[in-house]
């Protein structure tokens, strides 16, 4: 049997957590705190199933309701999506927790908020934790799973089975840390990124295209680490023992936060796509994903 899903808040995210949870056969009860955007939702969910390729038969499984305590209703899995402004979390959070049923988990798509930063006096902090997405999560399936320190085992143990049952890639994190693990990555690269393109070294087209035609080729198939055990003969070890000075030195020299500055957004905004594009390249981008991950969905049933 599969859990009812609550889904609060349907902006973006929460609209993408819906299509993930509905093709996966789960009830979900979507609520928002506006009413315009709750009126609006199943329109903005026909129109992304359609960008995906997905069956609009799943929205068979989505109903919306005017209050939160109508949609936490049976649910056994709540997904909160609202804003990150701390003072409105810590309010959604103890509604939440004096609402949902006691054994509900309550996971949070925070991409900046711990869940001790929230979670702070309320009985049912054990149950709370960061359930992070990479957008748009309908498309790319990895979700950071991040505990606060009063989480418990159990709960991380239901999320992880739970992300996995409807096709996410859970990554399990044992502690909370600023950033989670996606974007402590990203930050480093895109800083040494934007330093490289400020100093002249390189163009905005270079840097993408040396990630685009080389290491993301790579990394899509394998990953950082499982890439470095291929890069030499006697795997990881014998990498790190050829190639680690060299990539200290690199990385004792690569920028930091120096780096995101004014000046380079002024020159990477001459340099892409100006902002009216944007919709017209996050559909086409959305598309593309969706046949990237049908690719590479071929390629694990063949392992």
């Amino acid at each position: 049997m599969t859990p009812t899903v609550a889904i609060i808040g349907c902006g973006l995210i929460g609209r993408a957590w819906t299509i993930v949870f509905a093709r996966a056969g789960c009830p979900v009860r979507v609520w928002d705190a506006n009413p315009e955007v709750l009126q609006g939702v199943r329109g903005a969910l026909k129109a992304m199933c359609d960008e995906a390729g997905e069956d609009l038969g799943i929205l068979d499984n989505v109903t919306t309701h005017p209050d939160m305590a109508g949609a936490l209703e049976g649910a056994a899995w709540v997904q909160e999506n609202g804003p990150e402004k701390l003072d409105i979390k810590r309010a959604i959070y103890a509604d939440l927790d004096r609402l949902a049923a006691p054994d509900a988990v309550l996971a949070s798509s925070s991409s900046a908020l711990v869940a001790s930063s929230f979670n702070d006096g309320l009985s049912g902090r054990g149950r709370i934790l960061v359930a992070h997405p990479v957008n748009p999560p309908h498309v790319i399936p990895v979700v950071e799973l991040c505990p606060s320190p009063d989480t418990t085992p159990e709960v991380m143990d239901r999320a992880e089975a739970f992300m996995t049952s409807v096709k996410q890639v859970p990554v399990r994190m044992s502690a909370e840390i600023d950033g989670f693990v996606l974007n402590r990555l990203q930050a480093v690269l895109l800083a040494e990124s934007l330093r490289l393109v400020a100093e002249g070294i390189v163009t905005a087209k270079g840097v993408d295209d040396t990630l685009r035609h080389g290491l993301a080729q790579r990394w899509v198939l394998l990953g950082a680490l499982e890439t470095i055990n291929l890069n030499a003969p006697g795997g990881v070890a014998d990498y790190l023992d050829r190639y680690g000075p060299t990539m200290a030195r690199l990385s004792d020299g690569a920028a930091r936060g120096e780096a995101f500055t004014p000046e380079v957004a002024r020159q990477l905004a001459s340099a892409l796509p100006a902002p009216e594009r944007v919709p017209e390249l996050t559909a086409r981008r959305d598309r593309d994903l969706t046949a990237l991950a049908g690719f590479l969905q071929t390629l694990t049933q063949k392992d």
